[in-house]
């Protein structure tokens, strides 16, 4: 493999950041200033991706497919829904900071279930990471609800346990995305009709809007930007790839402050740091059992 990334690749990894940073945004605004309820928009998010990637859905049906949906559920609809929840009372911007324990959760879950060794630099990384998030829930914030964030957390924290598991299965990274769409249609299109009201109202009230916001969640992103992404494993050394990724937290902080008015207080910017740092040190190690690819990046 090539031992440094040509123009070409910085750029598509880049819009990979600008992506997934945009999309906390762009999903703050949806379940919050446009009102849609957040399961009914993971709902519409699940089934453009379906929509979008549905002849892979007609190929050769994966071994362990029950596996299969259940580990994508957790991976994108189960994820993304609780994120959604915590994202109609918490700041894009503090979320972004959140999602960074999704490094240190899945080294964490791999020495639970897979026997993974960590020495001291990999726990010093996860102690940094996790003290930071911790101190960027817990911090006192005008714009900032701790249940959201701590809906956000479970979402990462649900996601980073599935991501363990991923090398198990038989099926490539795109058609995954299929499949995960799938189950989160047939888990959560149940859950918004029994738990959510006001689902056509929100999508009326600003129809164009609305279809903008889940085709750019949909489309550009978990289509888009997870397929480019991935395709740069397939091209390049992860340790090229992965550190790339740990822009998304500081552009999603820049965009929040930007487009939704975040408030910046002390704690998010030294509890980002925190986590910013220990996640940097988890990524560069070296993992016996899970391959860098599935170690979630800052959006998810």
């Amino acid at each position: 493999m090539p031992k440094s990334l040509p123009l070409s690749a910085l750029g598509i990894m880049l819009f990979c950041n600008v992506a997934w940073a945009m999309n906390i945004v762009v999903s703050k605004i949806a379940v919050s200033t446009l009102g849609v309820p957040p399961l009914f928009y993971t709902v519409l998010r699940s089934g453009t991706v379906v929509a979008v990637l549905f002849p892979l859905l007609l190929r050769e049906r994966p071994k362990r497919l029950g596996l299969v949906l259940a580990i994508g559920f957790a991976i994108t609809g189960g994820s993304f829904g609780l994120q959604f929840v915590g994202l109609q009372t918490a700041s894009p911007s503090a979320v972004g900071v959140v999602n960074l324990s999704g490094a240190p959760l899945t080294v964490l879950f791999a020495i639970i279930f897979l026997g993974e060794e960590v020495r001291w630099r990999r726990g010093l990384g996860m102690a940094l990471a996790l003290g930071g998030v911790a101190l960027a829930i817990g911090a006192p914030s005008g714009n900032n609800d701790p249940v959201g964030l701590g809906f956000a957390f479970a979402g990462v924290f649900i996601g980073a346990f599935a991501s363990v598991f991923v090398k198990r299965l038989e099926v490539g990274a795109v058609a995954l995305q299929a499949w995960a769409g799938l189950a989160s249609l047939g888990v959560m299109l149940p859950g918004t009709l029994l738990l959510e009201s006001g689902q056509i109202q929100s999508f009326t009230a600003a129809p164009m809007a609305v279809i903008g916001c889940v085709l750019f969640a949909g489309v550009v992103v978990s289509v888009g930007a997870h397929s480019a992404y991935f395709r740069q494993f397939q091209r390049y050394d992860a340790n090229l790839i992965v550190p790339l990724t740990l822009l998304t937290p500081l552009l999603t902080i820049a965009f929040g402050a930007w487009l939704t008015g975040d408030t910046i207080h002390w704690p998010l910017i030294v509890g980002g740091a925190m986590a910013l740092a220990g996640v940097a040190i988890i990524v560069i190690r070296p993992s016996r059992t899970v391959p860098k690819e599935q170690i979630p990046h800052p959006e998810t």
